[in-house]
């Protein structure tokens, strides 16, 4: 799935400091839909469920695999497995892919920043 814009929301990573109707809020901003978090930027991310997580989706993070060492992938309110192809293809890139539901994922995420560790975020809009 190609992202759905050429320009990023951000052109920096920022904490989340909100999430829930359908949405985000980051760096006195908000957005509706998905995320995609890089360690340069946010994007719009256009995955709305799990089974849409796949190589194309997370095409960013694979070219920008050098700068990452962890995705934190936000399931929204579903628990789901990264298929061990996706996952395969993201540790030949160097990239270790952790999946949880968006809440702790936000945390996590928010954690990792903090302590300036090289982390990717792709979280899923809950409702």
């Amino acid at each position: 799935m190609p992202a759905s814009s050429d320009a990023p929301h951000l052109p920096r990573s920022a904490p989340i400091e909100a999430y829930g109707n359908g949405g985000f809020a980051f760096a006195d901003m908000s957005h509706r839909g998905s995320l995609l978090c890089l360690p340069d930027a946010i994007w719009a991310w256009p995955v709305a469920r799990p089974d849409d997580i796949d190589e194309g989706s997370l095409q960013r993070v694979i070219a920008n695999a050098a700068v990452i060492d962890t995705l934190i992938v936000g399931t929204g309110t579903d628990v789901w497995r990264p298929p061990s192809p996706l996952r395969d293809r993201l540790r030949k890139a160097g990239v270790v892919i952790d999946a949880m539901q968006t809440g702790p994922a936000i945390r996590t995420y928010n954690i990792m920043i903090g302590e300036r560790r090289r982390v990717a975020a792709a979280l899923i809009a809950v409702p």
